[in-house]
């Protein structure tokens, strides 16, 4: 008997309220993808649908990542989940794809008979599809509504199929299943997705655990805590001149690349990269509950290795005939204020206090002492593991600061006079 005749239509009511409460649910629980892609399969198996294939694509705001993808088939539960960068460039095959003709062309629905006197292959895909055994084939668009249209590049939602091996295809009462569950499916991904979007662009423009504390509730003015921090202050030197006689763009792509060269030692050490600011940046050793040998000993690996960095960028660029500049770094070790600084409509999560001042003074002795990298009184005391390394090169007076301070610089090639 067929399906559509054995389903009465109460029956089928109560199938899809049952989806569609449990898709809201794990919707507000942010379940991730894969799982939302597996289950809701299953589920809609159970319910009668005689699914073969299905398979979910789902954008994001990510500085690495474009998109996601899950692929479920009836025999082996969710078999792929891939993810797309950025600079992935759509191939043939996607050019090709009922997807890309469904963006393109702003279509939030689409169904093809995959065999029989209806059947209509007009993109190669569905050839394959039919040659695995399905037989009718079944999409939908989802925009999040986050100010794109359903585009082929700009599209930040949702885009799914579903395939069934069922000899006589999908019948009506599946299609009108997938037009009343895969909306409210769409609504679940975009729950989860909005929070994973949320943390990855908090993460990406504050810092991992300045994202942590925000998406945690701090985010009142004057919101701060005082804490004991290694402090990373590095800058460029030459960068003005050369902004004034570079084209934007290459000026841009050379910021970013000894940009990378700082920021990604402190990364992968487990600092906070908290302000990019213009040619430098700083950052923080947090201590915490860790001892303060160590975290100086930690910091002072990523500062070396970031004069490294750009010590090897500098030969490439030069080989290349390219302009170069020099690191110029200073590691302090002080009590300062650590959140929300700003006015009442505009924020920012930093650290703030005298000892960030006293961080880019030393910072700024730099040049004038013919060094790469100083290092504080104060992180010196501490840094007795590594006290071995350091040198001192006297006593100077910071701007601003009323007592003198010894300096220090690291034993090595980074410590020698360089030319200015």
């Amino acid at each position: 008997m067929d399906t559509v005749v054995r389903r009465v239509l109460p029956d089928l009511s109560q199938e899809i309220i049952r989806l569609n409460k449990w898709l809201i649910t794990v919707g507000l629980s942010s379940m991730p993808f894969e799982q939302i892609v597996e289950q809701l399969a299953e589920r809609l198996n159970a319910a009668g649908l005689r699914l073969a294939r299905f398979h979910v694509s789902t954008s994001t705001l990510h500085p690495m990542v474009r998109a996601y993808g899950f692929t479920w088939d009836g025999h082996n539960g969710l078999v792929a989940a891939a993810s797309f960068a950025h600079s992935d460039i759509p191939g043939d095959g996607w050019r090709k794809s009922p997807f890309a003709y469904m963006l393109s062309n702003n279509k939030d629905r689409l169904r093809r008979h995959l065999t029989g006197p209806q059947a209509q292959l007009d993109f190669p895909v569905l050839e394959e599809f039919r040659d695995q055994g399905l037989t009718d084939w079944y999409s939908a668009a989802f925009s999040y509504g986050m100010g794109a249209d359903l585009d082929e590049l700009g599209m930040i939602g949702l885009i799914c199929s579903a395939s069934t091996d069922r000899p006589d295809g999908f019948t009506d009462a599946d299609i009108t299943m997938l037009d009343q569950v895969l909306p409210v499916m769409a609504l679940a991904f975009k729950g989860t997705a909005t929070f994973q979007i949320s943390h990855t662009l908090l993460t990406t423009y504050l810092g991992a655990d300045p994202a942590q504390r925000v998406l945690r509730g701090a985010v009142q003015r004057g919101s701060v805590q005082s804490l004991e921090a290694v402090l990373f202050y590095a800058d460029l030197r030459g960068f003005t001149q050369l902004a004034d006689s570079t084209p934007i763009a290459d000026l841009v792509s050379m910021l970013d690349d000894y940009l990378e060269c700082m920021a990604g030692p402190v990364e992968r050490r487990g600092g906070e990269v908290l302000k990019f600011l213009g040619d430098g940046l700083l950052a923080t050793f947090g201590l915490g509950d860790k001892r303060r040998s160590d975290v100086c000993r930690t910091a002072l690996d990523a500062g070396a290795e970031a004069l490294e960095s750009v010590v090897a960028l500098n030969e490439a660029r030069a080989a290349a005939g390219k302009p170069t500049m020099k690191l110029d770094l200073a590691l302090h070790l002080g009590e300062v204020m650590y959140g929300n600084v700003g006015t009442n409509q505009r924020l920012d999560f930093t650290v703030v206090g005298p000892a960030v001042n006293e961080a880019a003074r030393i910072e700024a002795l730099c040049k004038e002492l013919g060094r790469n990298l100083l290092i504080s009184q104060n992180f010196q005391a501490a840094a007795t593991q590594c006290r071995h390394r350091l040198i001192s090169v006297g006593r100077h007076q910071l701007r601003g600061v009323r007592d003198t301070t010894e300096l220090f610089t690291i034993g090595d090639a980074f410590s020698m006079p360089i030319q200015n």
